[in-house]
This record gives C-alpha cells, sequence and structure tokens, in this order.
C-alpha cells in the first residue's frame, strides 16, 4: 500500500497550491480520503474528507471555503486545491485513506508521506 503526497513549496500569502495523492496497494475507489496537516510543535489536524464516490466532502472550520478536496478514480488520485493561503497554512500535508462504502470515517487504515507547503507572508 502506497499514498504519496506531493506538489508542495513555498507560496506567498493568498496564493494557490495544488496538492496531489496518488495511491496504489488497494481499492481506491472503495476508500474514503483525508488529508491532514501538521505545523512545526502542533498537533496533526484533519483538513477535509471526500468519499469514495467523490460526491461528499467536509472541511475543517479553518480552511472552509478557500480548500477543496477531489478526486479521480480512474487515476488513483486525490487532490487538495488550496487558494487564498495563509502563513498560519504552513504545514506537513498529508493524506490518508480508508476503505469505507459511505461518508468519511474517524480513523484512517492508510497513511502516506507528506508534503510541505510553506506560505510566506
Amino acid at each position: 500500500v502506497q499514498l504519496q503526497a506531493s506538489g508542495g513549496g513555498l507560496v506567498q500569502a493568498g496564493g494557490s497550491v495544488k496538492l496531489s495523492c496518488v495511491a496504489s496497494g488497494f481499492t481506491f475507489s472503495y476508500s474514503a480520503i483525508g488529508w491532514f496537516r501538521q505545523a512545526p510543535g502542533k498537533e496533526r489536524e484533519g483538513v477535509g474528507c471526500i468519499d469514495r464516490t467523490g460526491s461528499s466532502t467536509i472541511y475543517a472550520d479553518s480552511v472552509k471555503g478557500r480548500f477543496t478536496i477531489s478526486r479521480d478514480n480512474a487515476k488513483n488520485t486525490a487532490y487538495l486545491q488550496m487558494n487564498s493561503l495563509k502563513p498560519e497554512d504552513t504545514a506537513v500535508y498529508y493524506c490518508a485513506a480508508a476503505p469505507r462504502l459511505r461518508g468519511c470515517p474517524y480513523n484512517y487504515d492508510f497513511w502516506g508521506q507528506g508534503t510541505q507547503v510553506t506560505v510566506s507572508s
């Protein structure tokens, strides 16, 4: 099982970044995908989740209206589009997966390595 997040980098405040999460080794289309982040010295926090079909998403209040999660099951890939970035969005971003027929889970089974996003002021 592999989940690989990529697309991070350095961006100015107000800018945009799109992260990708490429999955292999499990049935991607049967799995909900979650995005998480962890800033230095802080606990990991959930950013949002997308259900296996892509028809349902949830977001943390801190990113609602600025971030969008999507997926392409044909490509085994999920995306995190981040707009109107703020310095407080600086963190390592991770994707995770959990086999689930409906909705988003509380716990995830598979985790990928993260990608760093740094937002400069």
